[in-house]
């Protein structure tokens, strides 16, 4: 079975030390992506699909500026909503 039929099948192959190393690889890149703040948020993050094991190269589709924004626009809505004791990051992008 290649990685067409199942995309986990090179997990089969991994002694006990491999599996351990691979979580911990997994896990250190999920917790950098949920580490993400401020303006990294905003961010196209492709160093979290290499973390999977088949090569792709995702197809992004990038939807019109009026649709993006509305979308920003939603997403802070939801974090202020979710996260509304969330300390707030005033600071324009390439500042730090």
């Amino acid at each position: 079975m290649d990685l067409d039929d199942d995309p986990d099948s090179d997990l089969d192959r991994l002694d006990r030390d491999a599996l351990l190393a691979e979580v911990k690889r997994l896990r250190a890149g999920i917790r950098a992506h949920r580490d993400s703040s401020g303006h990294d948020l905003c961010w196209h993050h492709p160093q979290l699909w290499g973390l999977l094991p088949e090569p792709v190269a995702p197809e992004v589709a990038v939807p019109p500026w009026p649709r993006f924004l509305r979308g920003c626009v939603r997403y802070r809505e939801s974090l202020e909503r979710e996260l509304p004791a969330a300390p707030v990051h005033d600071r324009e992008y390439g500042e730090g």
